[in-house]
């Protein structure tokens, strides 16, 4: 082999070898990018809020009447009513943004939300994940099904398809308790009704409080099962360890007992639903004290 010949080939070693070691380098932003899009975000402390005068707060916006927005384009409901005052007591503005059921945890994980009002019920394994305030209100799972094929036990739904929102409490319980029946799982609330009126399942779950304000609305049907499970509470949460965001609502919710702020929430907010239909006292929660008698 000429000289010529080899220095061509040692040349064309030396581009190769670069080539790949500037294409390893301009992958890792990405990948680093990547990986770091989902790790948790530092959280805005009780000062940096106040400072930027606004809270951000996550809300459902398709289910009333504890989050909803209205024909004006307003939030509207039992959440909005405590997220108005919580933000009043903080001295700053409220930012709501609408969150499904199941991306509550990873808004506030992200950063996305200081704090979650979304009709968010106590559980274990979210606990692991967020800080819970004091609860607000207690709850349990309903039913729902048409007058005319009405489900009144679980045990009817053998066989059948119970339609359900991702990322709920209803979710877990049948999934856990019932395995055999079939779930049709949707993202948003608007689509569980629809699938229920468009005749796509037989029944539908989530809180006790929602199916029973909406049956009231939707002639033809039925609250079968008012109360399954255990007695719940949902509550406020905030991102893993902002303890002095946590301790300002326990003190907020704590003080707003003294005005029986909760039970004029209800007044507001879902006795113009309910009606006489709901006991307050079945729902509501003052300071943050639960009596599930």
């Amino acid at each position: 082999m000429s000289l010529k010949k080899i220095h061509l080939l040692f040349l064309a070693a030396i581009i190769m070898t670069a080539a790949v070691f500037i294409s390893g380098c301009a992958s890792s932003p990405d990948t680093s990018q990547q990986q770091n899009s989902t790790s948790p975000t530092a959280f805005r402390s009780l000062d940096d809020i106040k400072k930027s005068g606004e809270i951000t707060i996550g809300v459902f916006s398709d289910k009333a009447p504890f989050g909803y927005i209205d024909q004006n384009g307003e939030y509207q409901g039992y959440d909005i009513y405590y997220g108005n005052r919580l933000a009043k007591d903080l001295d700053v503005k409220v930012k709501y943004v609408s969150v499904e059921p199941a991306n509550r945890v990873e808004y506030l994980k992200t950063g996305k939300v200081d704090v979650i009002l979304a009709n968010f019920t106590v559980t274990p394994e979210r606990a692991e994940q967020v800080d819970f305030a004091l609860p607000y209100m207690k709850v349990a799972l309903g039913v729902v099904s048409p007058d005319g094929a009405l489900i009144t036990s679980p045990d009817q739904l053998k066989g059948k398809t119970l339609i359900v929102a991702k990322g709920t409490t209803a979710e877990t319980y049948f999934s856990k308790n019932y395995p055999d029946i079939k779930l049709l799982k949707f993202d948003q609330y608007t689509e569980t009704y629809n699938a229920l009126l468009d005749g796509r399942g037989d029944a539908f779950s989530t809180d006790n409080t929602e199916v029973l304000a909406w049956a009231l609305k939707n002639k033809g049907f039925t609250v079968g099962i008012t109360s399954l499970g255990n007695i719940d509470t949902i509550a406020p949460a905030v991102q893993k360890g902002n303890k002095e965001l946590l301790n300002f609502i326990n003190d907020d919710i704590k003080k707003l007992a003294s005005e029986n702020f909760f039970h004029k929430d209800y007044e507001e907010t879902l006795k113009p639903v309910y009606g006489s239909a709901v006991n307050p006292e079945d729902l509501v929660v003052e300071g943050g004290a639960v009596n599930n008698k």
